[in-house]
């Protein structure tokens, strides 16, 4: 059997080498660390990355072979798809602003739309107010209508026609009077 010593000597010199390795080993994993400033402006330090929904301008360092965001999810529960860069930094890119532009617009031109129908048709109802109020005055006043008929000859209203006409008109400007 071989028996190898360390001369007294280069004793120390083994002691501090192996504990040169122990701490080299120890301090390997102390370079994947994460740093970043949570909600109250705290620094934190974690082997494990900051939680989701921290702002991208909040994590001062990554681990050096980190590439992409990693999403820790807890056992048990469902990993969902992380969000696009820009949507996790809460600034739209130029894509989403010219949407949202357009979209805006697009709003607008409906909403003119809108109104200018609405002002058309209450000149409308308007001009059917006044038209039914004018035939109701008329038909109340007791002069003699004529109308033509299917043939084209002039006949003279009755009372039943001149009664159902007077009803007619007050529905048409209960109507249109609003």
């Amino acid at each position: 059997m071989l028996k190898t010593s360390f001369p007294s000597a280069l004793r120390p010199l083994g002691l501090a080498l192996s504990v040169f390795l122990a701490l080299l080993c120890a301090a390997t994993p102390a370079q994947a660390q994460w740093k970043w400033r949570d909600a109250s402006g705290k620094l934190q330090f974690s082997d494990l990355p900051p939680p989701q929904g921290t702002p991208e301008k909040d994590i001062l360092q990554r681990p050096a072979k980190q590439t992409q965001n990693v999403i820790v999810v807890p056992y048990g529960q469902a990993a969902s798809t992380p969000a696009p860069a820009s949507k996790a930094t809460g600034s739209p890119d130029k894509a989403e602003l010219d949407r949202q532009a357009k979209q805006k617009q697009q709003d607008k031109e409906a909403e003119a739309k809108k109104k200018a129908e609405d002002a058309k048709l209450a000149e409308q109802r308007r001009e059917n107010c006044q038209r039914a109020q004018e035939n109701l005055k008329l038909l109340q006043d007791g002069v003699r209508l004529t109308r033509s008929n299917e043939r084209g000859e002039t006949v003279v209203l009755d009372e039943r026609q001149r009664a159902e006409e007077i009803q007619r008109s007050r529905t048409v400007a209960a109507s249109e009077c609003r």
